[in-house]
Order: C-alpha cells, then sequence, then structure tokens
C-alpha cells in the first residue's frame, strides 16, 4: 500500500475521491460522499505542499489526515443533513401526515360520522361532524387511511 501511495502520491487520492463520488451515485446512502470530499481534500492538500516543503507530507501523514477529515466530513454532514425542521423528509412516507393543515371539498356528504374527500387526484376517507357534499373542510389529523376533518 505504501508503495502505491508514494508512486501514485497525490493522484491516488484525487481518483480515489472521484471513485468514491461516483460510487455515491450507485449505491445509495450518503456515506461515501463524505469518504470521497475527505480524499479530494486529502489530495489537495497534498497537491499545495509539494515542493521544498513537502518532507512532513509522508504517505503516513497523508493517510493521518484521510482519517481526520473523514470523521470531521461524516459527522458534519450528517449534522446538518439530518436537520430538524424539513417537513417534507418528515412526511416522506407518511401521505397522510402530509395532508395535515390543507382544505378539501367534500365529495360525499359526512353522515354518521362518516364521508370522502378529494384532495389532488386522490379520494380519502373521512371522519368528523356531519356535512353536506360539497362543503370545506380542515384536515386535523390522519390515521390509519382515513382523515380526521372540522367544518373550514
Amino acid at each position: 500500500m505504501s508503495f502505491l501511495i508514494e508512486q501514485l502520491g497525490v493522484w491516488l487520492w484525487i481518483i480515489g475521491g472521484f471513485v468514491l463520488l461516483l460510487l455515491e451515485l450507485l449505491i445509495p446512502g450518503v456515506f461515501l460522499l463524505w469518504i470521497g470530499l475527505a480524499a479530494l481534500a486529502t489530495g489537495a492538500i497534498a497537491l499545495v505542499a509539494i515542493g521544498p516543503a513537502s518532507d512532513w507530507l509522508v504517505w503516513q501523514v497523508q493517510v493521518a489526515i484521510f482519517l481526520v477529515l473523514s470523521a470531521v466530513f461524516t459527522i458534519t454532514g450528517r449534522r446538518y443533513a439530518n436537520a430538524p425542521g424539513d417537513k417534507a423528509s418528515e412526511t416522506l412516507n407518511r401521505r397522510g401526515d402530509a395532508l395535515v393543515g390543507r382544505t378539501a371539498t367534500l365529495i360525499e356528504p359526512i353522515v354518521n360520522g362518516h364521508g370522502r374527500v378529494r384532495i389532488d387526484d386522490s379520494s380519502w376517507r373521512v371522519a368528523g361532524p356531519d356535512l353536506p357534499a360539497g362543503a370545506k373542510v380542515r384536515i386535523l389529523s390522519a390515521a390509519e387511511g382515513h382523515l380526521t376533518v372540522e367544518a373550514a
């Protein structure tokens, strides 16, 4: 391994970084992105350090820089990628929850607490106070394939 690092030097980090970024496109998850960026950053540091000051940047130091940058990029990236307050990601697989707060029109009256409403291109079962067809309702909650509504 040390022979490969010594022979290819900076190019090993740059090529490796781009390979990791390409693999990120093929493999689901966002982990190889941070390692790939760490490899590119290590290559950039090594590229800048080439010259009379490069005696300290032996391959062991390059590997240490890569490991530290990998940890820093991964921790920082995961913190910002999973930032709270992203409503779209919170309700991605819970479509009903994304409807809470919206208003809609009843397509079937609510009789004995049950009716139907059309939202976008879907029809949903609703529960709420008795209301005639065509009435506007506000969605309060979603659970088990039906919505709880109130008159808007």
